[in-house]
């Protein structure tokens, strides 16, 4: 039962929004709760972005600019 939700959440999450900004939405709402202090947003943030620039990177080395 918790496999077929967790395979059914991942198609859709994969799908609508990468699980990075994901990481980093529920970190912004945490924030804003008040549960993660700006430091450690500030450092999930930075991870984000790192990593997403990475990938970029990545699909237009191996693509190249057209992303096709």
């Amino acid at each position: 039962m918790v496999a077929q939700i967790k395979a059914f959440a991942d198609k859709y999450t994969e799908r609508f929004i990468s699980r990075k900004f994901l990481a980093w939405l529920t970190a912004t709402g945490l924030c804003a709760y008040g549960t993660v202090t700006s430091d450690n947003w500030t450092a999930i943030t930075l991870a984000y972005i790192g990593t997403q620039a990475l990938v970029d990177m990545a699909v237009k080395w191996k693509h190249g600019p057209s992303g096709a």
